[in-house]
């Protein structure tokens, strides 16, 4: 078969192109290199869906943040992903940040934020978010501002898209591309594929990418941010908090979820490894310290998990999206924050590219844009899980207890279009292993689950893929090998 369309890249880019480009006749897929989709920049993403006021004037990624924010809120209602615009505060410390804030709002009046408000009554602002600091001399209130779980965002994209017919890959690394009579083979480690438009979503390895084909216009520097995530409920905060800006990053930031989880961070440290994703006790530090200057109260004996992200920093510090010198090839690189903001934007971008290569984009008749929602336990009332237990018992089956999920949950994650294979991707798809005892309870039950759902052994199951097997076997049959390997060697 000759795609279309290849898409490399599964993560929150890849999949939003891919269900976007969906609703034309047109036969695309998906290569991803890791075991499930989301398993790279996005799955450690800050979920904060931007204003759209902190990119300079002079880059596209603000004009494509603020168009893509809009488009948020016709997407939820067509793709059902958890979303809620709780508004953001960049918050001042000093009064002479006061002036830099009024003329952040200004250009951001004026570039067509709407809403955006200075607040200086002191009391305004603590009753508006109580655990702030008293130290606060002033706001910055964007109320289009919002937060999303950019994991079960990528999730819905990816079904829609393959409800549409895109046919998604993963565990396909790609590892050299050809271009010839205006077609693509693009070779994996798992098979080879042909296309006659390319699109380049690789994120952290966008560059590599690029350079398979002669292009070596733009390099990524990998960026690490550490996060330290809090219990849910231990605190309570009903905006997004910022400090003023750095030249390198929007800085510390004290932040809700949806899931009723409070995260901080990230710092920003520049790396070389693209795979390192530790947590350092100098960055958490600097993470605490940072924090606590806007919520002093932060209550640290909640914390249940510390992580890390790596953002895919360009050399221009803006998006790359590009028609290259390589007849159907386009670049989508670079995409740091505020990029999960601006991913719908994204992706239209990259339609009006195909447009203008010549690729002819009729509506499919039979094109779907609703992802219905997942059934979730909680969204239920008692009378109405008592009908669903009476009709499928797995509802009352409870795996997780911390999350309250039950096994019909993990079934569907499984069964989903483009649906979970490891343990990391039941957790991001249906939140067994987030709770407080991070897995330790619901770890075997998942195990279990997945291997009698997709038919194999239990020492098959892997937490997110390739060299990342969770057992080796029976702890009798190993312990009688052990005994029979020494009595051998006596």
């Amino acid at each position: 078969m000759i795609y279309d369309v290849i898409i490399i890249g599964g993560g929150v880019t890849g999949c939003c192109i891919a269900r976007t480009l969906s609703k034309y006749d047109l036969k695309i897929c998906v290569l991803e290199k890791e075991a499930e989709i989301a398993s790279g920049t996005t799955k450690a993403n800050s979920g904060v869906v931007h204003a759209g006021y902190s990119s300079a004037r002079e880059y596209i990624k603000r004009y494509l943040c603020i168009k893509g924010n809009n488009l948020y809120t016709q997407a939820v209602k067509e793709l059902n992903f958890p979303f809620k615009r709780i508004g953001s505060f960049v918050v001042a410390l000093e009064d002479d940040q006061i002036k830099q804030l009024d003329e952040v709002r200004k250009k951001g009046i004026e570039d067509g934020i709407p809403d955006l408000e200075l607040i200086f009554d002191k009391d305004t602002i603590l009753d508006m978010e109580p655990n702030l600091t008293e130290d606060v001399v002033g706001v910055l209130h964007a109320p289009s501002a919002g937060i999303v779980s950019p994991y079960e965002l990528t999730f819905a994209l990816a079904e829609n898209a393959a409800m549409n017919g895109v046919n998604f890959f993963r565990n396909h690394e790609v590892i050299k591309i050809k271009h010839q009579d205006y077609i693509f083979t693009v070779r994996t480690y798992g098979g080879e594929f042909q296309g006659r438009n390319l699109i380049n979503a690789a994120g952290l390895f966008s560059s590599k990418i690029s350079k398979m084909l002669g292009l070596d216009y733009f390099s990524i520097l990998p960026r690490k941010g550490e996060y330290i995530l809090f219990d849910r409920n231990a605190i309570q905060l009903n905006k997004v908090l910022f400090p003023m800006a750095t030249k390198v990053s929007k800085g510390i930031l004290v932040c809700p979820t949806l899931h009723g989880n409070t995260f901080i961070g990230p710092n920003a440290q520049n790396i070389t490894d693209r795979e390192d994703l530790s947590t350092t006790t100098a960055g958490l530090k600097e993470i605490l310290e940072g924090a606590k200057k806007l919520v002093p109260n932060l209550p640290l004996r909640s914390s249940i998990r510390n992580f890390a992200g790596i953002r895919a920093v360009p050399d221009t510090y803006d998006f790359i999206i590009d028609n290259t010198d390589v007849y159907g090839f386009i670049n989508v690189a670079g995409i740091l924050s505020p990029g999960l903001t601006a991913t719908f934007a994204i992706a239209e971008k990259v339609v009006d590219f195909l447009e203008l290569l010549g690729l002819e984009l009729k509506v499919r008749e039979d094109y779907n844009p609703i992802r219905p929602k997942p059934d979730r336990f909680k969204d239920f009332t008692k009378e109405e899980l008592d009908a669903k237990i009476h009709k499928d018992p797995a509802w009352g089956r409870i795996i997780c207890r911390c999350e309250t999920i039950p096994e019909k949950e993990i079934i569907d994650a499984i069964r989903a279009p483009v649906g979970s294979k490891t343990v990391d991707g039941i957790k991001f798809r249906c939140r067994p292993g987030m709770g407080r005892c991070q897995g330790g309870f619901c770890r075997p039950r998942v195990i279990e689950i997945l291997a009698r759902e997709l038919g194999i052994q239990y020492e098959e199951i892997t937490k997110r893929g390739e060299d990342t097997n969770i057992l080796v076997g029976k702890t009798k049959d190993i312990a009688l090998r052990d005994i029979s390997g020494g009595a051998n060697e006596g």
